[in-house]
């Protein structure tokens, strides 16, 4: 099941039409408001997201999704007529898992979607082995998806939260900023690879006098210690 919201109704119709062709089960609507009400009653496996709608936009329905127990881990894809880095950048940071700039094709729209959906197929259970990591004075609770330093909660978005499980669930372990980009962002995600730099800077900068953890190894990549 997919949920659409969409304020245009010729490209919602269009969007609805293609991925039931393609047989997926729709709903689509027209503003967040009426989404939450559906949401309250069956969540879908994947959400379509608007960035550019009347009233509340697609980027503030996204943080609420992340925020609510029940839709936290179903993934999302955003669509918007606005394509610079910098505002995918915004979208992924507040947890999308992908983010197509309209005018986009149908052949596009319907791969992108499969590929999402095939990426979530193994995030279940992942999620499931909730466990806490601490390294030096830094904690990570996955189960609350919350961080401390020092035992003063920190506050990461979801992009950064995941780079850093990433990093202290294997201590010692390098990863290479593209192999960061395909964990964190989906192999299918094209992206360039200064920002897993930028992350790793916001994110050593929240971590305060523990950013060190994160090391960067020259000319590879990023690993925690």
């Amino acid at each position: 099941m997919i949920y659409i919201v969409e304020d245009d109704a010729d490209v919602r119709e269009m969007e609805t039409y293609a991925l039931k062709s393609s047989g997926f089960e729709v709903m689509s609507f027209d503003c967040g408001k009426a989404l939450d009400e559906q949401v309250k009653s069956v969540v879908p496996d994947l959400f379509i997201l608007d960035i550019m709608l009347p009233g509340e936009d697609g980027l503030s329905i996204l943080k609420r999704l992340r925020n609510q127990e029940n839709t936290r881990n179903v993934p999302v894809i955003m669509l918007t007529a606005k394509g610079t880095e910098l505002d995918k950048v915004k979208g992924l940071d507040l947890g999308a898992d992908d983010y197509i700039a309209k005018p986009f094709g149908i052949l596009e729209l319907i791969s992108r979607v499969r590929a999402v959906l095939r990426r979530s197929g193994q995030g279940p259970a992942e999620r499931t082995e909730a466990s806490n990591l601490a390294l030096g004075g830094v904690i990570l609770d996955d189960q609350r998806r919350s961080v401390t330093v020092d035992g003063v909660a920190v506050e990461l978005t979801f992009k950064e939260y995941e780079l850093l499980k990433l990093l202290m669930s294997r201590p010692g372990t390098v990863f290479s900023r593209q192999q960061i980009l395909e964990k964190i962002w989906g192999i299918d995600f094209d992206m360039d690879t200064r920002t897993v730099d930028m992350h790793v800077k916001t994110l050593r900068q929240k971590l305060g006098s523990h950013g060190s953890i994160v090391q960067t190894v020259r000319n590879v990549g990023y690993k925690a210690l």
